[in-house]
């Protein structure tokens, strides 16, 4: 599975913006179709994000493609794929999603549309945003046992989900997530990790607070977030680096891979004066192989 840090929104009805995307570093690039296209452009959208796949094969494309369709209910979200998967996009993004049957939903159009243009069977992947309404997050655990095997990540958003409930805002009195939206958060954090597959924090609103970004970034990965949504090229850098380990955490990582190599059959070494148990070991072995996926 490929390492997929940060996911850039590139709306897909700009000549300009797709024009500067492939410069912009980001692991993924998120090519719009909903939100940030007016619908009267929809079709002036979905030709250009096709022409731009199509210029770009995947034996040259120096970032993942995907596509963010309009939700399955829209009544928009097939002719969004008529128009792409020919180009054959790494995947696409379901906004609404209401839960694990729509994802099947979605794959049974992706299977026969792959057919149909002669794409590898398969090779389009799904991320769903997977809390925009009030009953999704109810279904978070339920994407473990579905069976999809498009299924690369999960993600959440606080705004749709905000509008969804009615709420008048989705932060608490100190700027940060109010607890509904910390929770949602955390099911989704859950979810993705129990069923496999990455789980991706959602965007930073403010691009020119680059701190803020670098911050919350980092503390998303500690928790276990693999990557990051992102809506300005300015942010693509910090969260590359924020999804990475540092060299401190690499060094040591190596010690308590080491220290274990070293006895055999042991449940517990010591390091430093500290007892490091077998959940440390697995710790380390997953910081080291993320280290060497990315070339750290």
């Amino acid at each position: 599975m490929s390492l997929l840090r940060s996911w850039l929104f590139i709306p897909g009805d700009s000549e300009n913006k797709l024009g500067k995307a492939d410069g912009t570093g980001a692991d993924a690039l998120i090519l719009d179709l909903e939100d940030s296209v007016a619908a009267e452009n929809k079709p002036r959208g979905r030709a250009l994000v096709a022409a731009f796949l199509r210029d770009r094969p995947a034996s040259v494309r120096t970032s993942q493609l995907w596509v963010r369709i309009n939700p399955l209910d829209s009544g928009l979200a097939l002719g969004d794929l008529l128009a792409v998967v020919a180009a054959a996009p790494d995947g696409v993004m379901l906004p609404k999603c209401g839960g694990p049957a729509d994802i099947a939903q979605l794959s049974y159009y992706l299977d026969a549309l792959e057919a149909q243009a002669g794409v590898a069977a398969g090779s389009i992947r799904i991320v769903p945003v997977a809390s925009e309404t009030a009953a999704a997050p109810f279904t978070l655990g339920d994407y473990a046992g579905a069976k999809l095997d498009r299924l690369l990540g999960l993600t959440w958003g606080a705004e749709d989900l905000a509008t969804a409930l009615g709420a008048s805002t989705n932060l608490d009195p100190a700027g940060g997530w109010a607890l509904t939206y910390r929770l949602v958060r955390s099911l989704t954090l859950m979810g993705a990790k129990a069923a496999g597959v990455q789980a991706i924090d959602t965007l930073y609103v403010d691009f020119r607070d680059e701190a803020g970004l670098r911050e919350t970034s980092r503390a998303a990965r500690g928790e276990g977030f693999t990557g990051r949504l992102a809506i300005h090229p300015a942010q693509v850098a910090a969260i590359n680096e924020s999804f990475l380990p540092s060299a401190e955490e690499i060094a040591h990582a190596a010690r308590v891979v080491a220290a274990f190599a070293a006895a055999p059959g042991a449940g517990t070494v010591a390091i430093d004066g500290r007892m490091t148990d077998l959940p440390h070991l697995k710790q380390a072995q997953a910081v080291l192989a993320l280290a060497a996926a990315a070339k750290v």
